[in-house]
């Protein structure tokens, strides 16, 4: 099993990106997906979930109104739209799965990708 971020960079505040997680799943569309991200000096925090159906979705208060959760289960791939970026979002952002029903809770989640780094600049 393989989570592949993609879409991380340097943008000013302000700005948006959009990062990608290709997951290598069987069955991807029955998997709840997420992303969590670790700050300089942070513990690993949730951002947001995304269930089977995308009719769940969960965000941390940190970025919700901000930051959209999607999914294409065509394309086994999970999008985190992010607009509006401030420096205290500056993260390594993980894509997670995890065949259990929706959750923001890290060890609940079974596969992990690399990460991808995300620098906002004031």
């Amino acid at each position: 099993v393989q989570l592949v971020e993609s879409g991380g960079g340097l943008v000013q505040a302000g700005g948006s990106l959009r990062l990608s997680c290709a997951a290598s799943l069987r069955s991807f569309s029955s998997y709840t997906m997420g992303w969590f991200r670790q700050g300089p000096g942070k513990e690993r925090e949730f951002v947001a979930a995304v269930n089977w159906n995308i009719a769940g979705t969960y965000y941390a208060d940190s970025v919700k109104g901000r930051f959209t959760i999607s999914r294409d289960n065509a394309k086994n791939t999970v999008y985190l739209q992010m607009n509006n970026l401030k420096p205290e979002d500056t993260a390594v952002y993980y894509c997670a799965a995890t065949g259990k029903v929706l959750t923001i809770t890290a060890p609940r989640f079974d596969y992990w990708g690399q990460g991808t780094q995300v620098t906002v600049s004031s």
